[in-house]
């Protein structure tokens, strides 16, 4: 028993580097005798490079977060600590690689419909955990959304992300009649009556814990849909230029600040790059993108359909995306009450959404028993780095 540090680990090699730091593919040292030895992934940042940088905040955010999540589909955080001015975070390894990389691999380079659903509906549900618990995530792209030994999603790389404070409620309503879906778009905020005694929230890892209110809008039993928990942060502000140009939100460019609808935009642009292979508003340069993502109207490429059923599933990803692209926050599909709107879309029906992860993925990586039968390919540092105690490898560029 003791306290973990970067002694107590060898580093076999660097699985990714990013903005503030690097992720290294790491063991434990001396292992227990007799439990399997497991590999991990440590994020290695530089504390002093960040501070000239200023942005060392950016690293205590990640931090913080990571300690705040409870959730199949994020980061578990087993262990930090300092080594010199390095801050090391220790979290799960996910073997399956990262959604770009498993897209290079389909044929077309695109995912098929049915498996886009899939690691879409569970990257809703891991964004709808972020923004009930007071996260707006900002940095979805395929590169961040990571694939477990059991095929199963993870999103990773929280330092852009923002944190405020949410008030999740409880809200029963009546269903959309036909005719008046279009105003319900335009004003999807119930009806309430007085609140109910408010409850303590469940999802409070960690933290002072949340009030939840229940709101109840009078009409009758028979036409109220169960009750849905709308946990969106819409208070959230920030004018900060953060993210990956082709994934920006019109807002984000535009400068006139953003809050958690910026998540519902690159949810739409991550959707669009699944099924076809390449981002919606992409230019032949940076500045070109960012005039598209701003004037240009959202289009389809045409791709083949094997049947009608396969029409009618791509007419309602189509029908999701574009209402997901609305350059204008307000009027985007889950401005106001998240992934409540998102999730009763007609492409979603269907979706299991408590048993999601009984549903087998569309790949499932190798057994981490095969890697472990490889692992003399897996080192690149030499033994003696290895083996070497407290030490970070020299010759590995940080930033």
């Amino acid at each position: 028993k003791g306290r973990l540090g970067l002694d107590q680990f060898r580093l076999l090699r660097r699985l990714g580097s990013g903005d503030i730091g690097n992720v290294y593919l790491c063991q434990i040292r001396n292992p227990v005798v007799g439990l399997p030895q497991c590999f991990y992934a440590m994020k290695v940042v530089d504390r002093e490079a960040l501070a000239i940088r200023k942005k060392l905040q950016r690293a205590e955010m990640e931090k913080e977060i990571l300690g705040m999540l409870d959730h199949p589909f994020l980061p578990t955080l087993y262990a930090e600590f300092d080594a010199s001015h390095y801050s090391c975070l220790v979290m799960e390894f996910c073997p399956g690689g990262d959604l770009h990389a498993a897209r290079q691999r389909q044929p077309g380079k695109r995912f098929s419909i049915s498996s886009a659903k899939f690691y879409a509906a569970e990257t809703l549900l891991a964004l709808e955990y972020l923004h009930m618990m007071g996260v707006v995530y900002r940095d979805l792209k395929p590169e961040n959304v990571l694939v477990r030994e059991d095929g199963h999603i993870m999103l990773s790389d929280f330092d852009l992300s923002l944190k405020c404070d949410v008030v999740p409620k409880l809200i029963r309503h009546k269903p959309d009649h036909p005719e008046d879906s279009e105003k319900n778009e335009r004003d999807s905020t119930p009806s309430c009556a007085i609140p109910l005694q408010p409850v303590f929230s469940c999802f409070t890892k960690k933290k002072k814990a949340t009030v939840t209110t229940t709101i109840t809008t009078q009409v009758d039993v028979q036409d109220q849909y169960d009750p849905e928990l709308v946990a969106e942060p819409i208070n959230a502000r920030s004018k900060s230029f953060v993210g990956t140009h082709e994934y920006l939100a019109p807002e984000v460019i535009s400068g006139q600040g953003h809050g958690s609808a910026v998540d519902w935009w690159t949810f739409g642009v991550l959707l669009y790059e699944l099924l076809y292979g390449r981002t919606p508003f992409k230019g032949e340069n940076n500045e070109r993108t960012l005039i598209n993502i701003l004037k240009q109207p959202l289009s389809f490429p045409r791709i083949g359909v094997s049947s009608s059923k396969e029409y009618e599933e791509m007419v309602k990803v189509q029908d999701l995306i574009s209402k997901l692209l609305v350059k204008n926050p307000k009027k985007r599909i889950g401005s106001l009450k998240g992934s409540v709107e998102i999730k009763r879309h007609e492409f979603f029906k269907g979706v299991n959404w408590a048993l999601i992860r009984s549903v087998r993925p569309p790949e499932v990586p190798r057994d981490l028993q095969k890697v472990r039968s490889t692992r003399t390919i897996l080192p690149k540092l030499s033994k003696k780095e290895r083996d070497a105690p407290y030490q970070i490898p020299h010759h590995f560029d940080y930033f």
